[in-house]
């Protein structure tokens, strides 16, 4: 009896592990999207430069364990990575490396991608990304352990994590695995490994993310898509511009934001959404809403236009990246009863969000 225990205890304790190995000197086991691309030896390695190119795994998906793979880092700019768990175009896990930025904050990035959207504007700072210096014109050694909302990120370091993912932003589910360039034909990747693994180690103290304040608004309803140049002129809304729109409710995250891109897919002129909220006031007054968004948007309150802005990247100076935050007030003047709140929130590129937090709830609830 003791020794069926003790087996029944080692198989719970057991974490299988697969290892495989990828060449990119076999370029059958890789399905390119684009022509900017280049399978070479390249100082002592089998390697690939993807340049403008999307390269994928053929017939091999990934859910937990850790992903391994050198890097070739010139100090371009660019911004060559990889991508997991995809799950058809457009919609997959990423991380990528900004050689131009060594040692900066912004070294590195961890970005959910949405419908063909990266959203490094609304996920930066910690958890997203973390200073690091890059072994020039050299092999920089990466990986990646992802469990299956977490991970950790190593780079050249394989003993101490240069920092921890507390919530891997899709939802979590097996999919494909590749590289995207991003940059100069400088950059190569090589030496690809991938260890399979259902519950791999990670080192970094675990801490919870923190629940959304109950001052943000928990939630928008989104709309369908449509031009933004139907809203060019400054105008209140009519009943015609509000006509034929479509509407999904989609919950803010725990910074606050609501990615857009989860449910919007932008496509050339049609680049905006209305997101819409009801305030309930139980008297006249006025109420401060401080709000953010990404990259344009238009605020109205029960129809009448209140203010518009402008966050894309450089879009104030040069070096302006167009990252959102709670950077904006407005004072809305609420009647009793329902007010209508509507955002019309357009997108360039790097993020498509929008967020609002009201100094207190007094007086008023949101429905």
């Amino acid at each position: 009896m003791k020794i069926f225990l003790c087996v029944a205890l080692l198989a719970l304790l057991y974490k299988p592990m697969v290892s495989q190995e990828f060449s990119f000197g076999d370029q059958d086991l890789w399905e390119v999207n684009g022509t900017s691309h280049v399978f070479e030896r390249f100082e002592g390695k089998e390697s690939l430069s993807p340049f403008q190119s999307q390269v994928r795994l053929k017939n091999f998906e990934f859910f937990t364990g850790i992903l391994e793979y050198d890097i070739y880092i010139t100090p371009d700019r660019g911004f060559p990575g990889i991508n997991f768990r995809i799950q058809g175009d457009g919609n997959y896990e990423e991380f990528y490396v900004r050689p131009h930025q060594s040692g900066n904050p912004d070294a590195n990035q961890y970005t959910p991608v949405f419908n063909g959207l990266a959203s490094w504007q609304l996920y930066y700072g910690e958890g997203f990304a973390q200073a690091v210096k890059y072994q020039m014109n050299s092999w920089n050694h990466i990986k990646l352990v992802v469990a299956e909302s977490t991970a950790e990120v190593y780079v050249n370091d394989m003993n101490t994590p240069l920092y921890y993912i507390p919530e891997l932003k899709r939802v979590p589910k097996a999919g494909s695995l590749g590289f995207n360039g991003g940059g100069p034909a400088a950059f190569r990747i090589a030496d690809l490994k991938v260890t399979k693994q259902s519950n791999p180690e990670l080192k970094s103290q675990p801490y919870t993310v923190k629940p959304l304040e109950k001052e943000v608004i928990p939630f928008w309803l989104v709309s369908s898509l449509f031009s933004e140049i139907t809203l060019q002129k400054p105008v209140d809304l009519s009943s015609d511009m509000k006509k034929g729109l479509e509407w999904k409710k989609v919950n803010s995250e725990n910074i606050g934001y609501v990615n857009l891109a989860r449910v919007a897919i932008g496509n050339g002129q049609n680049n905006t959404v209305f997101a819409k909220v009801t305030i309930v006031s139980d008297k006249d007054q006025i109420k401060k809403l401080s709000y953010g968004f990404s990259d344009r948007v238009k605020v109205y309150l029960n129809d009448q236009l209140l203010v518009g802005g402008h966050d894309e990247f450089t879009s104030r100076d040069y070096r302006f990246l167009g990252t959102m935050g709670y950077f904006d007030d407005v004072y809305l003047r609420l009647k009793k009863g329902d007010n209508e709140l509507w955002m019309a929130v357009s997108e360039n590129f790097g993020g498509w969000g929008v967020m609002g937090k009201f100094d207190n709830l007094d007086g008023i609830r949101i429905k």
